[in-house]
């Protein structure tokens, strides 16, 4: 039902449902045009013919022996059947000589279309009739519209019939063109929401017909592989600094220790250890980068299996608990649910208790922090609650870059880069996280794929 939803909100669909609509119109107002010329070439032809009959019948008066009119006309009316045809021969003075045809009125000359009951009959058929005069005698001839209507009904019933089957071929066949179109579009959207959530290996699947979809996603392919490379560059660099600065860095720091061992003065080597410690704080910032780079590169997925995010939680807990205590907060642990998803123990482990300690260090004593896990479906949730002062709502989308600190926190412990740690495994793990406000304090919220415990994990 949502397919079908979303396919009818498609452009494709639009285009494919405009597309029969002007056909369908084009038919009908082709229809109605040819119905009308073909309507009136019949109401020409019938009155043709009754124009013939007359001169016909005309042609035959003889002033001197007027019986000869009223034999024909007499004729005429005896060789027609079934009220196909009517005559009637009326004299000066209305009163009827020959023929069937009987009128309720005045004979006025010219053509006109009478019912059957106006001309003496039993039935309602129409009729087109010729009124003239001939000597002293008014002509009547009447051709019954019943054989020209019953054509007219054939050719408008053809007509919807053709429209109608027409109807149901550009509606079946626009449905099926906006599908196919529609599932390739979807294949590009599903590539470029797989490319969002960093899985930049992805690329659009091509039909190999050199049609515009192809020539367009083939130019996308094309810029994703140079983002790719360029992205694995600057990844690259930023590894390389921070792994080569990693050695002489720990050089300095042991050098550092051991002179504040043998300085000849108290300032001396309290200026040494306050070096060290700034030292061992640069060394842990680089050492985090590394690590959020091997996480981002998927160097981790080798080591995936199903992990039950509840036994996480009560061993995060179970760590976290008496620290919580003597920093003068509750760390309490509530629905724990079952909830197998694939991925690596230890840095699911890492991720959590990254969310507890930056609850630890950014609220006040006193505040409560709780965690649970449920399920919903196909998907496990994990959330941290607290009710210390929050993120305000403009903060929340950039606390998850590397480095960044809000105002408010610089005066605390830290380099910046937990929350980047969570953001790095939660994409490594295919899991959304949102920041919310929990009136009062912040609440996280982080979204797994279930799998069972049963199915064996794929790698991507």
């Amino acid at each position: 039902m949502r397919r079908t939803s979303q396919l009818r909100r498609s452009t494709p669909f639009r285009l494919a449902l405009a597309f029969a609509v002007l056909l369908i119109g084009s038919l009908l107002l082709s229809g109605l045009v040819v119905y009308q010329i073909m309507s009136s070439e019949i109401s020409d032809r019938v009155d043709e013919e009754l124009q013939r009959t007359t001169a016909l019948l005309s042609a035959g008066y003889d002033q001197n022996d007027p019986g000869t009119l009223v034999a024909a006309v007499q004729d005429h009316a005896d060789l027609a059947h079934d009220g196909e045809q009517l005559f009637g021969l009326w004299d000066q003075q209305g009163t009827p000589v020959a023929g069937s045809m009987r009128l309720s009125s005045p004979v006025v000359p010219g053509l006109a279309t009478k019912s059957g009951r106006e001309l003496g009959q039993s039935g309602d058929d129409a009729y087109r009739v010729l009124f003239s005069s001939v000597g002293a005698y008014s002509l009547g001839v009447a051709i019954d519209y019943a054989e020209t209507d019953e054509l007219r009904t054939l050719v408008l019933s053809g007509f919807a019939w053709a429209t109608l089957f027409a109807s149901v071929l550009a509606i079946a066949g626009g449905g099926f063109i906006a599908s196919r179109v529609q599932r390739r579009l979807d294949a590009i959207g599903a590539t470029m929401n797989a490319v969002s959530q960093g899985l930049v290996g992805a690329r659009i699947p091509l039909l190999g017909n050199d049609d515009d979809i192809d020539a367009l996603s083939t130019q996308v392919n094309a810029a994703l592989d140079r983002i790719t490379v360029l992205m694995e560059g600057l990844r690259q660099v930023g590894y390389d600094i921070a792994h080569d600065l990693r050695t002489p860095l720990n050089r300095i720091r042991i050098a550092l220790e051991r002179a504040s061992s043998h300085a000849s003065s108290s300032e001396l080597a309290a200026g040494l250890r306050e070096a060290t410690v700034e030292l061992e704080s640069a060394t842990q910032t680089f050492d985090a980068l590394l690590r959020i780079a091997q996480i981002e590169a998927g160097a981790k997925r080798a080591r995936f299996q199903v992990v039950d995010l509840a036994d996480v939680l009560h061993d995060v807990h179970d760590a976290y608990a008496e620290v919580a205590i003597d920093a003068g907060k509750t760390l309490s642990l509530g629905q724990a649910a079952n909830s197998p998803v694939s991925g690596d123990r230890d840095l699911l482990v890492q991720m959590c208790a990254n969310l507890v300690e930056n609850a630890l260090t950014h609220t006040p004593p006193g505040t409560k922090i709780a965690m649970q896990c449920a399920t919903n479906g196909r998907t496990a949730r994990l959330r941290f609650s607290d009710n210390g002062p929050g993120i305000p709502a403009a903060e929340r989308s950039r606390v998850f870059q590397r480095l960044y600190r809000m105002d408010k926190s610089r005066s605390t412990p830290g380099i910046g880069l937990g929350l980047s740690m969570v953001k790095a495994i939660a994409d490594l793990h295919h899991a959304t996280i949102a920041l919310e406000d929990a009136r009062p304090g912040l609440d996280v919220a982080v979204d797994f794929p279930l799998v069972s415990r049963a199915e064996p994990y794929q790698s991507v």
